[in-house]
């Protein structure tokens, strides 16, 4: 009868977290964006892509290859590491990081770099993957081109945002890409 009870009434709490983050505009799911915030995007990112040619950018991303520690992770071992870890504090302390930080404004709160493998090289914060090989926000700006996502809470942020990416350039050919997250409210 409790087990009952118990279950009915985390059915009725579901429901009246849906039903209020349905109120407030939030979902989980990705949204649509309107095509005023997608040119506010694609405005910004005209200016961002310059980035994926950035020296310090590319030198960390040529060098990525060589990180051991960066070999040997997997998705189960990053989900295990804290933001405090020294693993991760490597990637949000290195000089591609710096001038990461140095550039940003106020609408990005995030941003990730990772080789042509998916694999990170520089963060602001910790990403919630550890690889994107084979995510659209990864394989799109391997091929050269921009990619813009939905609009969603984003996990490790827990911000309403929209993700967008392009690649690392050498030569003129993608070696890695460049994820930047977007505040909807501070576009």
């Amino acid at each position: 009868m409790f087990t009952a009870f118990k279950e009915n009434h985390m059915t009725a709490v579901h429901r009246m977290l849906a039903t209020g983050l349905l109120l407030t505009g939030l979902s989980f799911a990705g949204e649509a964006l309107s095509a005023e915030a997608k040119a506010k995007i694609e405005a910004k990112l005209t200016v961002l892509k310059a980035w994926g040619s950035e020296a310090t950018l590319v030198k960390a991303v040529k060098e990525a290859e060589s990180n051991q520690a960066a070999k040997d992770m997997t998705q189960d071992k990053w989900k295990s590491l804290t933001v405090i870890d020294p693993i991760v504090r490597g990637f949000t302390t290195s000089p591609a990081a710096a001038w990461i930080k140095s550039k940003r404004d106020g609408s990005v709160t995030e941003v990730f770099i990772s080789n042509a493998k998916g694999i990170k090289v520089a963060f602001l914060t910790k990403p919630t993957s550890w690889s994107h090989k084979g995510k659209p926000k990864h394989d799109v700006p391997m091929t050269g081109k921009t990619w813009i996502g939905e609009a969603e809470i984003d996990e490790s942020t827990g911000q309403k945002q929209v993700q967008a990416s392009f690649p690392v350039l050498e030569d003129g050919k993608p070696i890695g890409s460049i994820v930047v997250g977007f505040a909807l409210f501070k576009l």
